[in-house]
């Protein structure tokens, strides 16, 4: 079955891109796609266990594996262990990876 990345960049207080990159990611997961969901830049602080519920807890719950970029969680200061429990710190390696895995790839 077809995996697809989803990478997710904007503040998720100051756009709805990471709302879009959610539904996108669920609706996928119901048709029974891998699907990975990386956050960069701003939208990991989306990621924060003190952040708003709701906006990866339905992805994890979902089984969509949610990945925050390391680098953009030490330009923040959000150590590993300020993480909502289910979400991964992973190098942007990764994207690479899938990319040459021949995922689908969607950057909102």
């Amino acid at each position: 079955m077809q995996g697809y990345l989803l990478i997710a960049s904007e503040d998720a207080y100051e756009r709805r891109d990471l709302e879009r990159v959610r539904d996108i990611a669920l609706q996928l997961r119901r048709l029974d796609h891998p699907v990975t969901v990386f956050l960069a830049q701003n939208a990991v602080l989306a990621a924060r266990a003190s952040a708003r519920a709701g906006r990866l807890a339905d992805l994890l719950n979902a089984s969509v594996e949610v990945l925050a970029d390391d680098f953009s969680l030490r330009e923040r200061g959000i150590g590993s262990t300020a993480l909502l429990a289910g979400v991964r710190s992973a190098a942007i390696g990764v994207v690479v990876e899938r990319l040459a895995a021949g995922w689908k790839t969607i950057w909102k």
